[in-house]
């Protein structure tokens, strides 16, 4: 059958805007979790074995795989965009806010241990949440500010984003992880070895939701 002129053309949304366009990749993002899981697992395996179990240095790498790997191949794949001359996305307005925050995670873990927390306790339970998380937080903010950009001011931007299902998942995430790693702790369970640390983070690094969910939706559009 053939397509009519009009249904490859943007749909407008209720305040007159036109909604994300049906090319965005969000299904591109999904594979690098993936990688970045498999990685950290690897490395925790490696690392045990080696005896360095306990090694600050080696749980760095560790939980940065485990948590952020993702956030680093999704920063690449929107520099390859960029490269590219690609029109603008929020595909890739997520990546870019994911490779900001990638070092936060190590940061924090380095300013703790100065500080003498118990990373492994129940005071450490922060640690797995910004190795795995605060590139989705720098996404979150980055997919705002993108809406900002395309809507032209912050009302209409915020309404935007509240209709976003990859931003309103994201959101989610992030306030049920610290929540369910706190419990995680409290019942008993510490990273002592690398394996340990590797699970918990990935455990935490749930970021694949909100590129799942955005790719079901962007399924939908086309679809529909």
């Amino acid at each position: 059958m053939k397509e009519t002129p009009g249904d490859n053309k943007p749909k407008i949304s209720k305040d007159g805007d036109e909604d994300e366009e049906p090319g965005e990749e969000f299904g591109e993002l999904l594979k690098f979790t993936l990688v970045g899981y498999l990685g950290g697992l690897g490395l925790g395996f490696l690392l045990d074995w080696l005896g360095y179990a306990t090694s600050a240095l080696g749980g760095f790498f560790v939980r940065t795989l485990s948590g952020e790997g993702d956030g680093i191949f999704e920063g690449v794949y929107s520099l390859r965009q960029r490269i590219r001359k690609a029109k603008f996305s929020m595909a890739q307005a997520y990546g870019w806010g994911k490779i900001v925050g990638v070092f936060a995670g190590g940061s924090i873990d380095l300013i703790s241990r100065l500080l003498g927390v118990n990373i492994d306790g129940i005071e450490g339970f922060y640690i797995p949440y910004f190795y795995a998380m605060s590139d989705q937080i720098g996404a979150n903010i980055s997919g705002l500010v993108y809406l900002k950009r395309k809507k032209g001011e912050w009302g209409r931007a915020l309404r935007a984003y509240i209709r976003h299902p990859v931003m309103m998942s994201s959101l989610l995430v992030l306030m049920l992880v610290p929540v369910a790693l706190l419990v995680i702790r409290i019942l008993g369970f510490s990273p002592t070895t690398q394996v340990y640390a590797a699970i918990e983070t990935i455990a935490a690094n749930i970021c694949w939701v909100p590129p799942l969910v955005g790719w079901h939706s962007e399924r939908r559009r086309r679809n529909g």
